[in-house]
This record gives C-alpha cells, structure tokens and sequence, in this order.
C-alpha cells in the first residue's frame, strides 16, 4: 500500500472516501509513491480554517507537493502524471493531442452535460451556443466513439486521462448519468481490472476509511 502515516512524506492526500477524492486515489496508486492521506469530513474538517488555506473552496480532493498546492481531478492526474515520470502516465510530449483533449473534454463538456441532465437544467436551442457540451446526447455519442477508438483513450498506453476519464465512465454508467453502451462497457472493463484501481477502491472502501 502506498499510503503511509510518516509525517515527513512530502505528499499529501486530502480527501474523503465519497467523493472525487476517489479519482485521485486511484491516480496515486497507479503512480505507486508514498503519500500521506488526511481524511476530512464535509461539514467540519473540510471547512475549517486550517482547510481553507489550502482550498478555499472547502472541497476535496487536493495534493500538496513539496508545498505546492494542487486542486482539481483533472489537474492532479496531469501534475502527478508530470512529477513523477518514471510511471509512465503521461505519453511523451509530442505525443500527447489526444491525451489532453480527452483529459479536458471530459473536465469540461462531458461532466457540464451530466451535472445539467442530473439537475434538469434544458438548454434552449438557441442557446446552445454558449455552452460548450451543445447537447447531453452529442456529448455522451463523442465520448463513446472515442474510448471505442483504441485500447485506451490516447492509444494503446494507459495513462493519466484514463483515470481521469474512466472515473467519469465507471461512475456515470453505475449511478444511471451516463447510458450503458457497448463502447463504455468495454473500455471500463479494462480499467476495472488493473490492479492499482482496485486497491484504490479496497482502500476507499475499508470499514473505518470515513473521516
């Protein structure tokens, strides 16, 4: 397990088991270095003042490395990628258009068009312009064929996106926000099965992982 209790361990987790948090776990088993978890409670420890200077926003998840703060599931997968390169999570730099664009539709217009299904937020059609997923049903049939495209999101490696991006699948299939497709079941399948993820899950899950 890569968590360890060392306070001197120079990055730290700040999360909470139901929540994006997950995502982040799940990046930082795949980058297999030591961090140091702290668990926060929505209502208490995620508001308190000693939290809030780190995020003033009050949410989880967020890293601190080496003292620099990092918030946000899509960034935090992009800078661990990034700051530890001997995990091999990031494609080399000129091979990384796909790479990003997956990363960031799926930050952007997929998570926009899901939280606005889920809150009955309708659009009018000539307002489509202004947001960037135009339709729910253009965005889920663009993600689609894309994780249908290769083996994983930005070819045939593995990386960051795919945790950024399978998260976003695994979830949105199992609680309803996403339709269950041919193409997401098989790409989801593959995230699944690999061996940080479930650690991941087995240490979110744990009796007693609740702050």
């Amino acid at each position: 397990m890569s968590v360890t209790e060392s306070p001197s361990c120079d990055l730290v987790f700040y999360t909470n088991p139901y929540s994006r948090g997950q995502i982040v776990r799940w990046m930082l088993e795949e980058v297999g270095v030591p961090y140091r978890q702290v668990l926060l409670d929505y209502d208490t420890t995620m508001k308190a003042p000693e939290y809030l200077q780190i995020n003033p926003m009050g949410k989880v998840p967020a890293i601190v490395h080496k003292g620099h703060v990092v918030t946000e599931c899509a960034a935090i997968c992009a800078y661990l990628a990034d700051a530890f390169p001997a995990a091999g999570l990031a494609p080399p730099t000129t091979e990384r258009a796909d790479y990003y664009r997956w990363l960031f539709f799926a930050a952007g217009p997929l998570e926009a068009a899901v939280i606005d299904r889920n809150l009955n937020v309708t659009v009018p059609d000539d307002k489509r312009r202004m947001v960037g997923y135009g339709t729910y049903e253009q965005t889920v049939d663009v993600m689609a064929s894309a994780v249908a495209r290769s083996t994983y999101i930005a070819g045939e490696r593995f990386s960051a996106a795919d945790v950024y991006v399978g998260s976003h699948l695994i979830w949105g299939v199992q609680f309803g926000s996403l339709p269950k497709r041919p193409e997401f079941d098989a790409y989801t399948a593959r995230l699944l099965a690999r061996p940080a993820y479930q650690k991941a899950q087995a240490i979110d899950l744990a009796p007693g992982s609740q702050a």
